[in-house]
């Protein structure tokens, strides 16, 4: 075996979030940066060597593409790792989202950070662990399959002296590919898999010490700020250079329409960018916030797309005694990061390093390699953790702004956004506009169904920039944005003969568009699960007895069984009245994934049209549990993340620029709006783990909406729910 980069050598290569999990781990940002092809290490995603590494001492690190953007695979990785390995937790450490040294695993997106980067790690560990069985065999005389990896050490089942990992292959190479059929261990056997072991980097963030890449330095580094444009689509015209000269240190980066102020102090580039003079022309290309509906129906179209055909839709609607209609508005929306986006960068002598929260590190090395005209092997991406994302909001847009002005003055920067920026320019979760159509047959089962959507396609083509740095420095650039996969759970989960879902794909968004948490399937959801209460409501029925007498997936009918047992749920048609109301939703997310079904209790005001959500219950089943303390914490994020979205969010902007750049124009949820939440997580230790990322997003505003049509028999189909729009639709009633 050739040699391999050692523990210390890891550690000192610098950069990386290095994640420890014995009792001296910390996140640990180095610095001076070394090239990949230095360290002597792999990247191959088919090679043990490309995520694993044992030490002389022992112990392990693991090399993990995908980042921990607060979804607690800080812990759940290390410890599916740890249990296939045979390894105490207290051995490993973690390096995450480092360019140089991890696997390319994909963007942190879609719910993939256990599903893929945890199973192919598991895999990885579970193949290491078999090679490390035969190398124990030839050491020990013993045949391999009388012996097993157990607390870092290759042993005989039957007890006895054994020998470690570290003499076994410390600081050496395994050279094996990944094995796919590599055996992994049995639940029954499983020590560190499903327990509830605290993450290892909340300790350093409550106290303060955590290092956020808002925190990160470099000797040398200045301070930038950009000056971003007057109104969305202007040029720029002039720049008084002489407005900034009282203030110490400060210069001016301009490329074509790119601005930016750099001073070696913070306070002084804020300075800088607040008094600069500049002029722009007028732009006034933007349709307004209260136009995005009519814009909608109203095109320009790329095409029209069938999404789902079964039986005859319109035919049976026809013939249907009993139809019902109803249009649903989801609004563009912010993704509200509690910190605007940041990033260091230092490009020089033809190399570049950039410190990120960007949630695809490797996708940003590359889009970075393109816009600094670099080759793609001297660009170094390093994740730092940042003030979350949800998709992708603001984090590679100041990676690139940093990127950029780094090299423009050839000294490492610092460049930060302010709040305006952020809320003002950050790109937006996309609108959605769905029509919903259902009719029910003599038995008050649901006969047709038909959905049609009116979506924007996010693609390289949109004129709308992907990012705003190169846009402005007329910088060629090598892809869009995604509005990730917003067709996704568009059509009921129940049991319905005759089903259509037609999209009619617009050719551009009001704003430059992005994938933000559970992209579409929070709006598709609203829809579908709305639509189906006021389906029940017409036949007469239980809202929960309605969906089970559609479902045939028994993961399904247990979500939502236990869900209404964790509830209390107690069986009557909806609505009810009297200004307290219940309702549920469910979702199979992605026809393919989590199972979850939500309740919700809420007290609603018809004077002043006030929401008061007052419990929450969820079921989820994402399979295998990992850790189920850090998946309780990301259910109840998920749901009051989308509660905030559901009750108060979205973005107003005018002909020129956005609006709603701050809190009191973007309210989300506060503290004293917290419900009372009540967790079902159902483990099902022999099912491969799924993402809960996302999922329980999905549920959320139908469940609320339902809860508010049973207080006062009002149906809300367009979020938020201001007290406006609560006071219209009682007004309206039942319609």
């Amino acid at each position: 075996m050739t040699a391999l980069l050692s523990r210390r050598s890891v550690l000192k290569a610098g950069g990386a979030m290095v994640i420890g999990l014995g009792p001296a781990g910390r996140a640990l940002a180095q610095l001076a940066p070394e090239a990949e092809a230095a360290l002597g290490k792999t990247l191959d995603l088919n090679e043990v060597d490309g995520f694993i590494a044992i030490h002389a001492d022992g112990s392990v690190t693991l090399f993990c593409g995908k980042v921990d953007l607060g979804t607690g695979l800080r812990i759940a990785i290390p410890q599916m790792a740890a249990e296939e390995l045979g390894i105490g937790l207290d051995r490993i450490a973690m390096v995450e989202g480092d360019s140089a040294l991890t696997p390319n695993q994909g963007s942190t997106a879609g719910s993939t950070g256990i599903v893929r980067g945890g199973v192919q790690i598991r895999q990885a560990a579970a193949t290491a662990r078999e090679a490390l069985i035969r190398m124990g065999a030839e050491r020990l005389g013993r045949p391999a399959a009388e012996l097993d990896a157990t607390d870092g050490q290759i042993r005989p089942k039957a007890g006895g002296p054994g020998i470690g990992f570290g003499t076994l292959v410390g600081d050496r190479r395994f050279n094996l590919k990944l094995d796919a059929k590599a055996p992994l261990r049995t639940p029954a056997s499983y020590k560190i898999v499903g327990q509830p072991i605290a993450r290892p980097d909340v300790p350093a963030k409550v106290t303060g010490r955590h290092v956020y890449v808002h925190d990160f330095k470099l000797p040398g580094m200045l301070h930038a700020r950009v000056i971003r444009t007057a109104s969305v689509g202007a040029k720029l015209l002039e720049v008084d250079e002489a407005s900034i000269r009282d203030i110490p240190g400060a210069r001016i980066v301009r490329i074509n329409d790119f601005l930016a102020v750099v001073a070696g102090d913070e306070w002084d580039a804020v300075r800088a960018m607040r008094a600069l003079k500049v002029r722009w022309t007028e732009s006034t290309t933007l349709i307004g916030h209260e136009r995005v509906q009519d814009w909608m129906r109203a095109g320009p179209f790329m095409a029209d797309e069938v999404l789902s055909k079964k039986g005859d839709a319109g035919a049976s609607l026809a013939a249907s005694g009993q139809k019902l209609s109803g249009t649903y508005y989801w609004p563009l929306q912010t993704h509200g990061s509690m910190g605007p986006s940041c990033s260091v960068a230092d490009v020089r002598d033809g190399k570049a390093t950039i410190w990120s929260a960007s949630q695809g590190t490797h996708r940003l090395q590359q889009i970075c390699a393109r816009i600094l005209d670099l080759q793609p092997a001297n660009v170094r991406v390093v994740y730092l953790d940042g003030a979350g994302c949800y998709g992708m909001n603001g984090h590679d847009d100041a990676s690139v702004d940093a990127a950029m002005i780094s090299k423009a003055i050839g000294q490492p920067v610092r460049l930060q956004w302010m709040r305006e920026d952020e809320h003002g320019w950050d790109p937006k979760g996309p609108p959605q506009l769905l029509s919903l159509e259902g009719g029910l047959d003599s038995d008050g089962r649901i006969a047709a169904w038909r959905t049609e959507m009116w979506l924007p396609r996010a693609t390289a083509n949109l004129p709308n920039p992907p990012l705003l740095g190169p846009e402005a420095a007329n910088i060629p650039q090598m892809q869009g944005l995604s509005t990730g996969l917003i067709t996704q759970n568009a059509e009921p989960p129940y049991a319905v003969p005759n089903v259509q879902v037609l999209v009619h794909w617009l050719k551009d968004s009001p704003l430059r568009p992005s994938n933000i948490r559970a992209p579409g399937k929070v709006a598709n959801s609203f829809a579908v699960e709305s639509f189906i209460d006021d389906l029940a409501t017409a036949a007469r029925r239980d809202p929960v007895a309605f969906r089970l007498d559609g479902l045939s997936d028994p993961r399904g009918i247990e979500v939502l069984t236990r869900m209404a047992a964790l509830m209390g749920w107690q069986a009557r048609p909806s609505p009810q009245g009297g200004g307290l109301g219940r309702g549920i939703a469910y979702v199979h997310y992605k026809f393919n994934e989590t199972y979850v079904a939500i309740g919700m209790e809420a007290q609603v005001d018809r004077a002043t049209g006030a929401i008061r959500v007052q419990r929450v219950a969820c079921a989820h089943d994402c399979g295998l549990v990992i850790n189920p303390d850090a998946l309780r914490q990301q259910i109840e994020g998920n749901i009051l993340q989308t509660l905030s979205r559901t009750l108060f969010e979205e973005v107003t902007f005018d002909r020129g620029h956005v609006t709603s750049v701050d809190w009191m124009s973007y309210p989300i949820l506060t503290m004293p709006d917290v419900p009372e939440l009540l967790i079902d997580v159902i483990d099902r230790p022999n099912e491969p783990p799924l993402g809960a990322g996302e999922a329980a997003c999905a549920p959320v505003p139908a469940a609320l909406a339902n809860a508010i049509f049973d207080a006062v028999g009002a149906r809300l189909r367009t979020v938020p729910f201001t007290p406006e729009r609560v006071k219209a639709a009682i007004a309206r009633g039942f319609a």
